[in-house]
């Protein structure tokens, strides 16, 4: 079950760029969908820490299709679902959206 508690603070901070300092910065893109099995609480969004020549070294997001591994279903295929990027060559981990203050099931 997910907790939608902050779901409009997510979609009132669509589109956001945040300095972090250093020529680090923050992008935030959110945006209402109809609630589906994969997408349950209504929302795809972007959280994505950038460096400064732009490259995301950091994100959590459901907003592109991304590969899941191999031990998954659908292993061949590109889907669209809750998932983080750890590093800047991560290709996406899903993970268990809980809620935007806590977006990651412990």
């Amino acid at each position: 079950m997910h907790d939608h508690s902050g779901l409009q603070n997510l979609l009132d901070l669509a589109g956001s760029v945040i300095d972090q300092g250093d020529g680090y910065w923050l992008k935030m893109d959110a945006w209402p969908v109809e609630p589906s099995k994969e997408v349950p609480h209504g929302i795809r969004y972007a959280l994505a820490l950038h460096e400064p020549y732009g490259k995301r070294i950091l994100g959590h997001d459901n907003a592109h299709g991304s590969k899941p591994p191999k031990k998954f279903k659908f292993a061949g295929q590109r889907l669209a679902y809750d998932h983080k990027h750890r590093h800047i060559a991560d290709k996406g981990v899903p993970y268990t959206f809980v809620s935007v203050h806590r977006p990651v099931a412990q």
